[in-house]
């Protein structure tokens, strides 16, 4: 006798329990990402002479210059920190962006990583 629908081998009641599982899945990782798009991250470059602050939509929020560090002979060292800076505060925010994903997915890697 034929099987109606469904997956081969497959309990109907497990597969309503992970598409339920998904779902608040999906709203944990949306309500993370609020999270961190409201929040800031900052870092120093140059022994703190260079300060970026960017947010968690990866947008440059400030840049603080020490009056030491502007010097209108070396314009390449001051560009160099702000980049540096800048990169570094963009991998503070990306760190936790995974850190905050990976708690949410239990180490499944995101969506692509499911076992089946």
């Amino acid at each position: 006798m034929a099987k109606r629908g469904g997956f081969p081998g497959a309990m109907p009641g497990n597969m309503n329990n992970l598409m339920k599982q998904a779902q608040r899945m999906q709203k944990q990782m949306e309500e993370s990402t609020k999270e961190l798009e409201a929040k800031e991250f900052t870092a120093t470059a140059g022994g703190g002479a260079v300060e970026v602050t960017v947010s968690g939509k990866k947008e440059i929020l400030k840049v603080k210059l020490s009056e030491e560090v502007v010097d209108p002979d070396d314009i390449e060292m001051l560009e160099d920190l702000i980049v540096a800076a800048t990169n570094e505060a963009l991998r503070k925010m990306e760190e936790e962006s995974q850190a905050s994903m990976a708690k949410i997915t239990g180490g499944f890697g995101g969506m692509g990583g499911f076992p089946f």
